[in-house]
């Protein structure tokens, strides 16, 4: 029984001093703001007041692509691919509820149903009826199950180290306390660290996030660190992230048919991925009957900006094999349909 109080009062002189020595206000959401957005950012008001950050680039009249963002990421991670897929594509990105420049939400609600439903209001705000839809990790989680609901808006996938599988989960529960495994989200787990999170420090746990999620990439810059860190520290973002972990392991109670998506899908990977391992690409590539699967020796768990051009190709060879067979389709079936008359 002493020993027990012992621990209790020890547990509580170490939150304490945490909070005495590790407190961290947050920036004020103005001040982020101004630093992280771009001539093309906008703003959209949902009707539970939410306000979604978002950028609308590239070619107007190309094919329209939709990426979405990976946990405790933001639209910024897909600058580079905006870069170079722009020139013929039309590329929407998105900060979802809790991140980025859409920060905390007045109804805190961060599950996948109001990520999916962030991203319609998106889409149908810009009157955008079919696009190819692509996410990282969590946001490639998002992606498949958004095309489960709107299947009919949804012309392709493009899963970039995506999450969303129960086998995920499964696999980091087993390998909780691994050092080579994403800390950040084996300390969010735990209650007692969320109960000081929300003021917390975060900026080693932001360095240590980044580096071993872009595999210690020469891509890993302060600016890059900076990024995650200060967008983590905008006013509401840290309650948001706690509030979304509190209840993240529900996210994998619920079973999926992904044999459903028969639509075309390209699964790109980092070999080395800490996070996702690559064997969950192997399994996405037997869930979905239509795939394409490229991985990457030597990358990590962010293609895109580890890699922007090599993971680029991949898609523009996709896109324009999706466009091929589309026009071909288009063109044979006026045909068809001639002849039936």
């Amino acid at each position: 029984m002493k020993l027990l109080r012992f621990l209790g009062f020890s547990l509580v002189i170490l939150v304490i001093i945490t909070g005495l020595f590790l407190y961290k206000p947050p920036i004020p959401a103005d001040v982020v703001d101004a630093r992280y957005t771009s001539p093309s950012s906008q703003f959209l008001m949902m009707e539970n007041g939410s306000r979604i950050h978002y950028r609308d680039e590239g070619r107007r009249q190309g094919e329209p692509i939709v990426l979405l963002h990976g946990s405790l990421a933001s639209l910024h991670t897909w600058e580079s691919w905006v870069d170079i897929l722009g020139d013929e594509f039309r590329i929407i990105t998105l900060d979802l509820p809790g991140h980025g420049l859409t920060g905390g939400v007045p109804d805190n609600d961060y599950t996948t149903e109001a990520f999916i439903k962030a991203l319609d209001t998106v889409v149908n705000h810009l009157q955008v009826p079919e696009f190819v839809l692509g996410g990282n990790s969590m946001g490639g989680g998002v992606s498949w199950r958004y095309a489960l609901v709107h299947p009919k808006k949804v012309k392709a996938l493009i899963l970039v180290d995506a999450g969303g599988l129960p086998e995920w989960w499964t696999e980091l529960e087993a390998t909780n306390g691994n050092e080579d495994g994403p800390l950040v989200f084996e300390l969010l787990a735990k209650p007692w660290f969320r109960a000081i999170a929300t003021r917390l420090d975060t900026y080693y746990l932001a360095k240590w996030g980044v580096e071993a999620a872009y595999n210690n990439s020469p891509v890993v810059t302060d600016e890059l660190i900076m990024r995650y860190y200060e967008l983590a520290l905008r006013k509401g973002t840290r309650q948001a992230t706690v509030t979304r972990f509190a209840n993240f392991a529900q996210e994998f109670d619920e079973t999926y048919d992904l044999s459903q998506l028969t639509l075309p899908t390209l699964i790109i990977w980092g070999e080395e991925d800490s996070f996702i391992s690559v064997d969950m690409a192997y399994k996405f590539e037997q869930a979905l009957p239509n795939t394409v699967l490229v991985t990457f020796s030597g990358v990590g768990h962010i293609p895109m900006e580890e890699i922007p051009e090599e993971s680029a190709e991949t898609v523009i060879e996709f896109m324009h094999t999706l466009l091929s067979k589309t026009m071909s389709e288009r063109i044979i079936k006026p045909t068809v349909d001639a002849k039936e008359e």
